[in-house]
């Protein structure tokens, strides 16, 4: 909690100025001390922490001269319902996102289903295949190791993955990834290249994966099979 208030308080004064404006830094501690004010303020505003910088400055100057207007107590308190606020703030656009991409998704798998080329089995889960291996004799099970080579994007065409782009095949086992990777590559072949469209609840669902896949996202993949370890 105290690391909490000091942090907020040190960035408080970063975006204020301070007096920095006609300061350089120009030892190495005063670098140091400079790249790591940069980066508090980034991770801050990266979080979308809102902050009243003529308040956060109040309170750095009233606790370095050991004159603070509230008790430590209370203190705690209200930075522990700042961040609670922040939080359920954080968790209603999170919902208010995922009702928006669960609605663009349905729309998108209902017009994607009737593509020309495009299965959609059971699940819900969408494939087309690429490239047909004439090897069709050598379909992995869910309890398999595969090695694949694969592209993931949203259906806005936005990149999230790539082992294409860091040219290094994955290796996994099927029934340790989404639902839709393990019932989808099952359906492959060794050599066979196939596009996947799968249905958030065959993804990462309501909590969505990283800063790019968002709540109730509808993923696709390029995945082409090279192996069955």
């Amino acid at each position: 909690m105290k690391n909490k208030i000091i942090i907020l308080a040190i960035t408080g004064l970063i975006m204020s100025g301070c007096d920095t404006k006609s300061r350089e830094p120009k030892t190495e501690i005063e670098k140091e001390q400079y790249s790591i004010g940069v980066n508090i303020a980034k991770n801050f505003s990266e979080s979308n922490i809102n902050i009243e910088i003529d308040w956060v400055i109040e309170g750095l100057k009233d606790a370095h001269n050991k004159d603070l207007k509230l008790s430590p107590e209370e203190v705690d308190t209200h930075v522990a319902n700042y961040f609670k606020k922040q939080e359920l703030e954080r968790r209603r656009k999170n919902q208010k996102i995922g009702l928006s991409n669960q609605e663009i998704g349905e729309k998108f798998l209902k017009a994607n289903k009737k593509r020309e080329g495009v299965t959609e089995t059971q699940t819900g889960l969408q494939y087309r295949i690429i490239h047909k291996s004439k090897n069709q004799k050598r379909k992995p099970k869910a309890t398999d190791t595969v090695s694949v080579h694969y592209r993931g994007t949203l259906i806005n065409g936005q990149e999230f993955d790539s082992s294409y782009k860091r040219n290094s095949p994955a290796s996994f086992p099927l029934n340790g990834v989404i639902k839709g990777w393990t019932e989808g590559v099952q359906l492959m072949n060794v050599g066979d290249k196939f596009e996947f469209f799968i249905p958030s609840k065959l993804a990462y669902g309501k909590r969505g994966a990283g800063q790019l896949i968002g709540p109730n996202s509808v993923l696709i993949f390029e995945v082409e099979l090279l192996d069955i370890q």
